[in-house]
């Protein structure tokens, strides 16, 4: 009887009556609520609750009935005709977190209006973060009347909280009156009273208001992050630059006067001692911690590949900058692949409170669907050389496929045919966000791995197992149900290997390569296996966190979801130029992505390591080379099985592949003179232009003349084009020459 009340139940949801689409967004900003917060409550994604709101979609059970509900009670208390505050939506909210009690009452730092004119309004508003709370929250009384306006005039997501009330973060800069100004996001200008580095740290903590609240219920608040200018560091007693022996070491001089100034004073930094990025702390007393961080960005803490000029910026700017990236993605922790890695651990704390026992104490216990707190050690096909596990193995021994783990990106190309010499183009195009795209709904392990002799293939496992691939013919694979193609493998790469050479015999894979052999038509027996039972989709919130930012900062770029392919590649051709900040916000998602991953399998970073010992590293839960192992698995097979279904379906075949990108030989410059778009839709399961991750966008384009005269000029017939299908340009080190 009860099933049948949970279905009448349910159909009664389903038609949950909900106000006209306008009105569900009046509801919302009445009661000072985001997206992100509506969503998360809901569990769903910001774009769906737009969605409704816009009325493109309807809720659908079992969410309908919980919106009707929060919709009815926001009815209640916002009657029809109620003013509405206004929202700025230019920034993704953050997710909606416990209400903190607020600190102990102190005087607020004083403030200032941002400088106005050219220098101080970039060109696209966005990296103004959104203020999205009630009117009547407003911050504290300043000691200035320009301060209060400032202070009204925008702030952070962590605004929302009044221990944060001042942003994430504050670039730190001297004027020309050698006052002291910390400037915050929102174009918020703090006067700091501060005279050395330890009372900055102290200033930052009691009267800063800087920090963001934590991304996951058991996690924990991000620290305040302050930026240092050079003149910021001349003015502390810190170098503006570091010698070529900081810049090795990592770090300055352990007896720095600074260092021992912050000794004096009961403050710690952490092992990597005081460098581009530094850790400021003093042991946590119960739940209170005590730490800021500190970024230089002179002594290169924001590297050029992933930041551009970011470090040249006036500090404004540079607020902003950071400001948007921290709002999106966290509060920079270190480099973009450190911050990659920390996500993960945000989102996932290894920990959470237990129920009360008894006497009403609650205590630490594992947070399921985290890594934990211990590290694990992998499996001795998955341990790099040097590992500690393969220290009894023999001097300089070379281990073959059938002893260690290789799952890497693309790097491949061969000679073009000639009827592809004939096009007068080679088009490459690129996967958007591929990592990203390639750990999306991805199982993988969260515990040790056991060791399984003849195991049955289980593709839902996590896992790496040895199998012989090389009976696999990829002159004949199944692209579909009871649908096979004829193709010609040898244009083709290999899926199985980074050089898309075909095994010779049994070698070592992860779940991901083993069960495309599967999807392609072939019987698979491993041999053995190292097989995790302990699993979760341990990605998907760091995926749709950093998919999320990514897709929001394009958009603020002109390039939505929603474009028609050949819109996209309009939009998308000078995007960097139309605002170079937020172009530079694009990059630093992406290097957080890419970086992140490479974490999992972090190597030795001198440290005095010696092969057959432990690095730092491997005391970390999240050095994980079998979780990198399984998203560049999956990042090669989701790029091969598109190239297979477009050889199907067209008869084309790639000429390079490098990692995300893939060259083709094309009678016109554009990626729609050889993708087979049909009425606007493109292939199904093959390449699609657009700029949601996994999909793709054009690379560049060069002359079959010029693929033939580089290959020629440098003696290197197999000369990866992909690598330079952007720009066309080689070098003599490009070619190993």
């Amino acid at each position: 009887m009860s099933e049948l009340f949970d279905a009448v139940d349910a159909l009664i949801a389903s038609r949950s009556p909900l106000p006209p689409p306008a009105e569900r967004k009046r509801l919302r900003q009445a009661h000072g609520l985001t997206l992100d917060e509506v969503a998360a409550a809901l569990q769903v994604r910001r774009a769906t609750v737009s969605g409704w709101e816009a009325g493109k979609t309807e809720p659908r059970p079992p969410e309908r009935d919980a919106y009707a509900r929060m919709l009815k009670q926001l009815a209640q208390l916002y009657p029809a005709g109620a003013p509405v505050p206004p929202e700025d939506t230019a920034i993704p909210e953050t997710p909606a977190v416990a209400a903190a009690p607020a600190p102990s009452a102190v005087e607020p730092a004083p403030a200032r209006s941002a400088p106005t004119g050219p220098a101080a309004e970039p060109a696209n508003t966005a990296l103004r973060p959104a203020v999205s709370r009630p009117a009547a929250a407003t911050r504290p009384a300043s000691r200035r009347p320009a301060a209060r306006k400032a202070a009204s005039a925008g702030t952070t997501e962590a605004g929302t909280d009044p221990r944060f009330e001042n942003g994430p973060l504050a670039v730190v800069d001297v004027d020309a009156d050698g006052q002291v100004l910390a400037y915050c996001v929102g174009g918020l200008i703090l006067d700091v009273t501060a005279k050395s580095l330890p009372a900055l740290v102290e200033w930052t903590l009691r009267e800063g208001r800087l920090g963001q609240p934590k991304l996951s219920g058991p996690g924990k608040d991000a620290d305040p992050l302050i930026v240092l200018t050079e003149a910021a560091c001349e003015h502390y007693g810190l170098p503006t630059t570091l010698t070529k022996e900081e810049r090795l070491a990592g770090r300055i001089p352990e007896g720095h006067k600074v260092i021992k100034q912050l000794t004096r004073a009961n403050w710690q930094l952490t092992k990597r001692g005081f460098g581009p990025w530094a850790r400021i702390y003093r042991p946590a007393q119960g739940s209170e911690r005590s730490c800021v961080q500190v970024c230089i960005p002179s002594w290169d803490a924001l590297d050029a590949r992933h930041w551009a000029d970011a470090a040249q910026l006036p500090p404004v700017e540079l607020a902003r900058l950071l400001g948007t990236y921290a709002a999106r993605v966290m509060t920079p922790r270190g480099s973009t692949a450190v911050t990659g890695l920390e996500l993960m651990t945000a989102l996932h704390p290894p920990t959470r409170a237990s129920q009360p026992d008894a006497d009403g104490r609650r205590h630490s216990e594992h947070n399921p669907g985290s890594l934990g707190k211990d590290p694990v050690d992998c499996a001795p096909c998955e341990a790099p050389d040097g590992h500690p596990l393969l220290a009894d193995l023999p001097r300089f021994h070379q281990r073959t496929p059938a002893e260690v783990l290789v799952e890497e990106a693309y790097d491949w190309a061969r000679p073009l045919t000639d009827a592809e010499c004939l096009h007068p183009h080679l088009v490459g195009i690129d996967v958007n966000m591929a990592f990203a795209a390639g750990a999306n709904g991805l199982m993988v392990g969260l515990g040790a791995p056991t060791h399984v002799k003849n195991p049955v293939f289980d593709a839902k496992l996590p896992g790496s197992w040895l199998v012989d691939l090389s009976h696999v013919d990829l002159s004949r694979v199944k692209v579909g149900k009871d649908k096979w193609a004829d193709l010609d493998a040898s244009l083709l790469p290999g899926p199985f290997t980074p050089k898309g050479e075909s095994p010779e015999g049994p070698a070592w894979y992860a779940t991901p390569t083993v069960a495309y052999a599967v999807e392609l038509g072939y019987e698979v027996r491993p041999i053995e296996a190292w097989v995790r039972y302990d699993n979760g989709r341990y990605l998907d919130a760091w995926y749709n966190r950093l998919r999320d930012a990514y897709l929001a900062t394009m958009a603020d770029l002109g390039l939505t979801a929603d474009l028609p392919p050949q819109e996209f590649l309009k939009a998308m051709d000078g995007y960097r130029q139309r605002d170079p900040q937020l172009a530079i916000v694009v990059s630093a998602v992406k290097a957080t992505v890419k970086g992140g991953i490479g974490k999992l399998r972090e190597r030795p970073r001198g440290e005095g390591w010696k092969p057959g010992q432990p690095w730092r590293a491997l005391a970390r839960p999240t050095w994980r080379p079998d979780i990198r192992a399984a998203v560049i698995s999956r990042t090669r097979i989701n790029m091969h099985r598109k190239i297979v279904k477009h050889a199907a379906f067209t008869g084309q075949y790639p000429v390079a592949i490098l990692s995300d990108c893939a060259v083709y030989a094309s009678d016109g410059p554009s990626p729609l003179d050889f993708l087979p778009y049909r009425d606007g839709k493109p292939l199904p399961g093959g390449f699609k232009l657009g700029v949601n991750p996994g999909l793709v966008k054009h690379e560049g384009t060069q002359s079959v003349l010029w693929a033939e005269g580089v290959r020629e000029q440098f003696n290197a017939p197999e000369l990866n084009l992909a690598r330079h299908i952007k720009d066309g340009t080689v070098t003599d080190q490009d070619t190993g020459e």
